[in-house]
């Protein structure tokens, strides 16, 4: 018979697997930053850049400061804010993808971790890569996180690696508390606010992503339609956006997921 000791030590392995082997950081487009371990993403296939509809100035402005990153010039840190489903997280991996297509040596890492992320630094550091560390929707309900990134942005002991840059995305501008009880409990109530400015004040580029208006939706799902040879009523798009109470990109590819659905197609 097998060993008693044996068989709880096979248990115990199979409740807690040892972790996957590190990942290449130079053979994969994209990776995730999961427990201080760099895992490659397992399907990178981010939106072409041109379907990002209403949103070319934003477009521009990050492109041409993440081809400065994969070129190894001077770059900024980004922050992507403004209302849900207009299309920040997608205008990342879509810019990050064109730069890959155009030759760029730039990968994405998306980061669910603030705390990760000076051993992640130190992981990227010495390799002749460039990198985009994405973290995204960004919310401060502990204060603490935002004195966690303000340090790592700017001010920290040791600097980030010159080939780093962090990408982020918030539903606001300045990022600051959701609700009035952390200013009535700070000692004095504007330093809260100033600690969610001064950490929005870090990041070099500042992109805005507002609301669309009826015609933009429509664009936006117009594209989609003709991109996946579906056809559909402007009409039945306005009911669709009217009942979820919001027009945006996200919307409109949810209108779309609905129509293929209907129509008997895959996407």
């Amino acid at each position: 018979m097998t060993d008693p000791l044996d068989r709880i030590a096979g248990a115990l392995e199979r409740l807690s697997p040892p972790p996957p082997p590190a990942a290449d950081p130079l053979a994969h487009p994209a990776y995730l930053w999961r427990g201080n371990a760099l895992q490659p993403a397992r399907a990178f296939a981010p939106l072409p850049l041109a379907m990002l509809i209403g949103v070319e100035r934003q477009k521009t402005s990050l492109v041409a400061n993440l081809r400065h990153l994969a070129d190894r010039h001077a770059a900024q840190d980004v922050l992507l804010w403004g209302a849900r489903g207009t299309g920040k997280s997608a205008l990342v991996k879509s810019a990050v993808a064109f730069l890959q297509a155009e030759g760029g040596d730039i990968a994405l890492v998306e980061v669910s971790e603030l705390a990760g992320l000076p051993a992640l630094f130190a992981l990227l550091g010495p390799v002749d890569r460039a990198f985009v560390l994405f973290v995204d929707d960004l919310g401060f309900d502990v204060p603490a996180e935002a004195r966690t990134l303000r340090s790592m942005l700017e001010g920290g002991a040791e600097p980030r690696p010159a080939i780093v840059r962090l990408v982020v995305t918030a539903n606001r501008r300045h990022l600051a508390p959701r609700d009035i009880a952390e200013q009535e409990s700070a000692i004095n109530p504007r330093d809260s606010v100033d600690d969610h400015l001064a950490l929005a004040d870090r990041f070099g580029l500042s992109l805005g992503f507002h609301a669309l208006d009826q015609e933009g939706y429509l664009a936006i799902v117009a594209a989609y339609a003709k991109a996946n040879d579906l056809s559909f009523e402007p009409g039945d798009a306005i009911g669709w956006a009217t009942r979820r109470g919001s027009r945006s990109g996200r919307v409109a590819w949810q209108f779309i997921v609905d129509l293929a659905g209907n129509a008997g197609k895959p996407l």
